[in-house]
């Protein structure tokens, strides 16, 4: 690497952190100092798959730790010699935007009303909503994103994220709309894709369908009911916490091997007298409630199970909005169903417990329970299973040999930390099901089909109409397809449009493919993932799953998961759960460099709390970094860099810090930041408690052995700004700019041959040896209450006879750093080092 960049403006009269983010941000936007080398062949390149951040709302100091984790390991490879490709994107389309637009605008998405070009949003959101077109809907979610994205983007400067800003892209973009839908019509092509009509999960607040990665259990208080449904010999008693579903029940099952319903057959459900059949099931629990349970379309997913198991019929009750169907399913009778036509689950439920109570249907009083219930991760309501078409794509769960791929691909890849791996494997063992991609929404990447009708209007939905490849990407509500044109659009003969648009991870999952652009050949496969741990089951999943269905292969080699941010209640800081913490916040009180310190004291994987203490711990070592480099600077070390060092106790600290270099050098290797801070830091404070204040007497004089001295500050502090770079990007940027051209993030990792070429036959256990006579002197004149700068006549030194050999190298610098007149070596009165002072 080259020095490239401004000269040097010399030592500041007083140096300060503040301010320091303002004067390098821009400057290094200005010199391109984090640009991606275009030129630079594969094995040259370093690769990342950074994470889209969700742009909804505001950084908080969770995406602070886990990005900073990543921009650390950015910054070695870079330092390495590596043209690092670090782009960000932004993960703009989905439901939380969906969700935040509303909210902040007062609108709804209709999408049977024209769109209205000229449109604006309301000065103050409106109650209730106003409803607008999907096109007026889709440009203000456009318009909301491009906002939040400048702000998330002013954040990741300011904490120095060492991105390529011009590598970014959005998960809404033209780029990524064109990869994901030419993704989605390759696994269409290779049967990879389909779509079905079948029971699904429905999140009704969303009015979407839900993918089985982003379910989540909420325990839930609830009640069991005991209904009496008649059978041949009598009574048959039905525990159920859903009673409202009495109408859409189908079957009652039990355990093959309980007697207790041998022979029943058949049973006739209270209030609507609707003959169902009673079989056997090995999923039916005879120790659970009374051991039979109603089969209802669709209570939970068992239901699904038994209703595919036992090749069920289907009565349907509920609608998308979660309200009971005006009409009755087939078989039940209009006058017994009227009174829950229309209402919710809640109010269903009320006035049929009424209405079996009435009815003597019901045994004993209903008996509360709290009990998991599923829900969407984003979603405020339990969720219900509704009967639509959807699509899906194949992922394991119904393929035994794809699921034993990806469980091996998960075994080649390098996991950090290593237990995560079980994480994955768990999830993937536990799929019961492909992956439903399609959803009922709006501001999202649009399903590139649309559909023949035929002379009744009706579309054949098995042989979809797809676009040319140069065509993408498309909008199949807007564009037409081949061979079509607009007037044909939901006419008799003529097209409808597919309405559904992709699940956010369907986009997220290629991220590989949509940063490398036309970067392919030299970025692919990449070498890092970093991500959360708990989107294993999404992101990380998914992603492996596109790579293997395209390419056979992984699509990057490493993956490192972070840990989560607690609160002081030791929970997960989320945006879900509240009690956030904005980025801005600590960045603005403690400086970028101490939250990156904090944010590096945690360990991939390990939880981490959110601690200020530990951020003044930064801000406290990023000033001694400035002060100590300011004093050795002063003391003529800026003219002395790769000079030839001497003396011994020169030598010494040059071979200890060789020693750091290497076990950084190691840790970064294995993703292991926290150590290389931990050796690095370790080692600065002994340099500046313990080495400066030995070697300072001899630095202002004059002579070879303040040619030694000044020559040692010099290699050991480029070495040291080096080693702190990746965490401290500022104030390291600062006091290299004081002496060195160029920028700090461009010189060269420090090696341990650089140290030893200036200091060869180095014995590092002298520094300790100094150290710790030194401390000794100290404690001393503390014990004393006298001033570090008084005078000691006569000091004895005693201790092994070898260990004092040694000691005597470096008398001359023990004993003008202690202040001390005389110093008599007592040899073998000790086993070990005593320093005895005397006033």
């Amino acid at each position: 690497m080259t020095d490239t960049g401004t000269g040097r403006p010399g030592l500041p009269e007083r140096p300060s952190l503040d301010g320091l983010e303002d004067r390098w941000a821009p400057r290094w936007q200005e010199e391109e100092t984090y640009a991606f080398d275009r030129s630079r062949k594969r094995p040259d390149v370093f690769a990342i798959d950074t994470p889209p951040p969700t742009v909804s709302g505001e950084l908080h100091v969770g995406h602070v730790f886990s990005f900073t984790h990543t921009d650390l390991v950015a910054r070695f490879q870079r330092m390495r010699g590596k043209a690092v490709f670090y782009p960000m994107g932004w993960d703009d389309n989905g439901l939380p935007t969906e969700r935040r637009v509303q909210h902040v605008f007062g609108v709804r998405c209709d999408p049977s009303l024209p769109y209205q070009p000229d449109w604006e949003p309301p000065a103050s959101p409106p109650r209730p909503p106003v409803a607008i077109s999907r096109r007026n809907f889709v440009a203000l979610c456009a318009r909301m994103t491009a906002r939040d994205e400048q702000a998330y983007e002013a954040v990741w400067r300011r904490i120095g994220l060492s991105v390529d800003w011009g590598l970014g892209y959005t998960t809404i973009g033209d780029r990524a709309r064109a990869v994901s839908q030419r993704a989605f019509l390759a696994n269409l092509a290779r049967g990879e894709a389909y779509s079905s009509e079948a029971p699904t999960l429905w999140d009704v607040g969303y009015r979407t369908a839900v993918a089985q990665a982003e379910l989540e259990d909420r325990l839930q208080p609830g009640a069991f009911h005991t209904l009496r449904f008649d059978g041949p010999g009598g009574p048959i008693e039905v525990d159920t916490t859903r009673p409202e579903l009495l109408p859409a029940c189908v079957a009652l099952v039990h355990h093959p091997g309980d007697a207790r319903f041998a022979g029943l057959t058949s049973a006739r459900s209270p209030l609507f007298g609707v003959d169902v059949p009673v079989l056997p099931h090995p999923l039916a629990e005879p120790d659970k409630g009374t051991g039979i349970a109603m089969v209802c379309t669709f209570g939970d997913l068992t239901d699904v199970t038994w209703w595919r198991d036992l090749d069920l019929a289907t009565r349907v009750v509920l609608g998308r909005d979660g309200r009971f169907l005006p009409e009755p399913p087939p078989g039940v009778p209009a006058q017994a169903y009227r009174p829950l036509a229309g209402r919710t689950v809640a109010a269903a439920r009320r006035e049929i417990v009424r209405l079996l109570g009435e009815a003597g249907a019901l045994a004993g009083e209903p008996r509360p329970v709290t009990h998991p219930v599923k829900f969407y991760e984003r979603g405020d309501a339990p969720l219900e299973i509704v009967t639509s078409r959807q699509w899906f794509i194949r992922n394991g769960g119904r393929d035994a040999g794809l699921r034993e791929r990806l469980l091996a691909r998960g075994r080649e890849l390098r996991w950090v930390p290593e237990h995560m791996r079980h994480r994955y494997e768990t999830w993937v063992g536990g799929l019961t099901g492909d992956w439903l991609i399609s959803r009922q929404r709006f501001f999202g990447v649009p399903i590139p089909i649309w559909y023949r009708l035929d002379d009744a209007g009706e579309p054949d939905y098995d042989q979809p109409l797809i676009p040319d490849d140069s065509a993408l990407p498309v909008d199949p509500t807007s564009d037409c397809p081949p061979g079509f044109e607009e007037a044909a659009r939901d006419r008799p003969g003529g097209f409808t449009a597919d309405p559904d648009v992709m699940d956010t991870w369907a986009t997220s999952s290629l991220t590989p493919w949509i940063a490398a652009g036309d970067l392919a050949d030299r970025v692919l496969p990449m070498d890092l993932r970093p991500q959360g741990q708990e989107i294993i089951r999404t992101w990380l999943f998914t992603t492996l799953l596109r790579a293997e269905q395209s390419t056979g292969a992984l699509p990057w080699h490493t993956a490192v998961l972070s840990g989560w941010v607690l609160n002081s209640d030791n929970r997960k800081m989320s945006s879900s759960r509240g009690r956030l913490v904005a980025a801005s916040a600590p960045i603005e009180q403690f400086g970028a460099d101490a939250v990156r310190y904090w944010a590096a004291s945690g360990r991939p994987g390990v939880d981490t709390a959110y601690d200020p203490g530990q951020m003044r711990v930064g801000r406290r070592l990023a000033t001694k970094l400035l002060n100590a480099s300011r004093f050795a600077l002063g003391l003529g070390a800026e003219r002395a860099l790769r000079q030839p060092v001497g003396e011994p106790l020169d030598r010494a600290m040059l071979g200890r810090l060789a020693e750091v270099v290497v076990t950084a050098t190691e840790a970064f290797d294995r993703y292991q930041h926290t150590d290389a801070l931990q050796a690095a830091e370790t080692f600065f404070w002994t340099f500046c408690d313990d080495y400066i204040e030995l070697v300072k007497e001899r630095a202002y004089a004059d002579g070879p052995g303040a040619d030694s001295a000044r020559a040692a500050l010099a290699a050991g502090l480029s070495v040291q700004l080096r080693l702190f770079a990746p965490f401290l990007p500022f104030v390291t940027e600062e006091v290299w700019s004081w002496w060195r051209y160029g920028s700090v993030h461009r010189a060269t990792w420090p090696t341990k041959y650089e140290l030893t070429r200036v200091a060869p036959e180095s014995e590092p256990a002298l520094l300790d040896l100094a150290g710790d006579a030194l401390r000794q002197v100290r404690r001393a004149k503390s014990d004393r209450k006298l001033s570090m700068r008084a005078e000691v006549p006569l000091a004895e030194a005693l201790g092994p006879g070898p260990m004092l050999d040694r000691l005597a190298l470096i008398d001359a610098d023990v004993r003008a750093a202690g202040r001390i007149a005389k110093l008599d070596l007592l040899r073998d009165r000790t086993p070990e080092l005593v320093i005895a002072c005397a006033f």
